[in-house]
């Protein structure tokens, strides 16, 4: 069994579980080995599209979207932050106090692809926000993380100066949501198979081996 996988991962940088969902596919792409061959394409989703540049804190952020409780948010973080440490991901909770807009940085990772460092770059973006507590609506941040990753901070200066790019993850968040997507992440293996949510290194696992199985 050696199935060639294309998958498409949808998530915005601001998104815990999508820091778990990254973990959780790439350990399970880790154990099958030579089994796949998996190409991630990471694709472009804002959980919060209309969010001001200064961001919003970020408790009245989840009272008035999802109305939940100090004590409610409070439950998730903890669950997020041991999930995180599972995976070997530090999240500072302490450190989130703010919620950002994040088309900026989406911009970034479209460019990021191109050079072969999108999910080099994903993975600074979520260290920067979730471990590091950085402004990832800030350009000098943008650009100092895409350093990290790899990347050309001058060149990262230039495109966050410009538009550039701007249609381009416009377009794929709307093909994304034409197709019903609203929630993430949401991981989608050859174009075929939806799988959604943080889900466990098992799960991942587990689905990959059927889909490359039923090939």
């Amino acid at each position: 069994m050696n199935g060639r996988m294309k998958i498409d991962f949808v998530s915005d940088v601001s998104c815990p579980w999508c820091v778990i969902g990254l973990k959780s596919l790439e350990e399970a792409i880790s154990r099958l080995g030579n089994q796949v061959t998996a190409e991630v394409h990471l694709q472009p989703f804002e959980l919060n599209p209309q969010m001001p540049v200064e961001g919003q804190d970020i408790a009245e952020h989840m009272m008035q979207k999802y109305g939940s409780t100090l004590e409610q948010s409070k439950g998730t973080r903890e669950a997020i932050r041991a999930r995180g440490e599972d995976l070997g991901f530090h999240f500072r909770m302490e450190k989130l106090g703010r919620i950002y807009n994040t088309f900026n940085a989406h911009r970034l990772l479209y460019w990021a692809a191109a050079e072969g460092r999108e999910v080099a770059l994903q993975h600074a973006l979520f260290t920067a926000y979730f471990t590091d507590g950085k402004n990832l609506s800030d350009p000098e941040v943008l650009a100092e993380t895409a350093a990290v990753a790899g990347l050309d901070a001058a060149r990262a200066r230039e495109i966050l100066a410009s538009d550039a790019f701007a249609k381009e993850v416009r377009d794929h968040e709307k093909l994304y949501l034409d197709m019903g997507v609203h929630a993430v992440p949401s991981v989608i293996i050859n174009d075929r198979h939806l799988i959604q949510g943080g889900q466990p290194v098992e799960a991942f696992e587990r689905a990959l081996r059927q889909i490359a199985a039923s090939a």
